[in-house]
């Protein structure tokens, strides 16, 4: 199963990550099939590429609780849904 989530960079105490497409049973640090976004909760800006994650999400990828939440904020479950 695909799932969309947050892949941890940045220094210790001060993290950033990036939202992206991996195979559930694959470690959260691993290799991503698709990157697709950024998040960094510190400044909370948030970069999305939008198309990308219509076309994973309409192909049955399930984000976690936390990318749900910040797709929510974006206004992009809604495209979906449409």
């Amino acid at each position: 199963m695909i799932k969309l989530r947050l892949k941890r960079y940045g220094k210790k105490r001060s993290p950033s990550y990036r939202i992206v497409a991996m195979n559930s049973r694959d470690r959260r640090d691993g290799r991503p099939l698709e990157e697709l976004g950024f998040y960094n909760p510190m400044t909370d800006e948030i970069k999305l590429n939008t198309e990308s994650i219509v076309a994973r999400l309409k192909t049955g990828a399930q984000p976690t609780d936390t990318v749900r939440r910040i797709l929510e904020k974006a206004n992009i479950l809604e495209q979906v849904r449409a």
